[in-house]
């Protein structure tokens, strides 16, 4: 694995990029094609569908002290989800929620996985919510956030059916993670984020020729 951690925006908010992620990113592409995927619940745009039993401990093992350099923290890591995920849904079926970058969670010791497995290069884009200057919204935060978002759409134009990769009024982007065949990212979940999904993306459902990723939800502690 080869490991590299930027820090992002005026926040200073580390994400880890780390290439050659898995040993055998052509087996975990093979065992996704022989899962039965599903739709995916918790506002993701598309399907997910179970990993095989021994990707997250065999994963975790080998980024242990990943989370001490970036996150300044020790603590056992506790997997909250994992799965396969595919972007499957199209621009104009998004939901106003789905069209604007988004947290997983405000929890500060919440950590995000991205592992992508196709050879596309839809990434993930960070940003800053303009009017707030927040580009984390994490418990102190979210009462704010969530108010003062909520105003604006209600005041303001919608944002248009597509997915968010770049600048908006709203939103300013800060940095943008390019995907790469087995390359994963690890970010707190409190960041304000969005898959950087291109206007002309085919969005198939297959995991040989759609956007295969292995997203995952940990916990460092409590």
């Amino acid at each position: 694995m080869k490991v590299g951690i930027e820090t992002i925006g005026r926040e200073r908010e580390p994400v880890v990029v780390i290439d050659d992620f898995a040993a055998d990113p052509d087996a975990l592409r093979a065992a996704a094609a022989a899962r039965a995927f599903g739709p995916a619940a918790q506002h993701y745009p598309g399907l997910r569908a179970p990993l095989p039993d021994d990707y997250l401990p065999t994963q975790l093992r080998g980024i242990a002290t990943v989370f001490v350099e970036a996150f300044g923290n020790a603590a056992p890591v506790a997997v909250i989800d994992a799965s396969y995920a595919i972007v499957t849904t199209p621009p104009a079926d998004l939901s106003v929620g789905q069209r604007l970058p988004h947290c997983d969670a405000h929890a500060r010791n919440r950590i995000a996985l991205v592992h992508y497995l196709s050879d596309d290069r839809d990434g993930t884009a960070f940003f800053r919510h303009r009017s707030t200057g927040f580009e984390t919204v994490d418990e102190r935060r979210a009462a704010i956030y969530t108010d003062q978002l909520a105003a604006e759409l209600r005041h303001g134009e919608p944002p248009p059916a597509a997915y968010v990769a770049s600048d908006m009024p709203l939103f300013e982007r800060t940095w943008l993670a390019e995907a790469r065949y087995n390359r994963a990212l690890l970010y707190r979940s409190c960041l304000l984020h969005s898959g950087a999904i291109a206007p002309n993306a085919p969005l198939s459902p297959d995991p040989l020729t759609g956007r295969l990723t292995i997203t995952g939800f940990l916990t460092i502690g409590e």
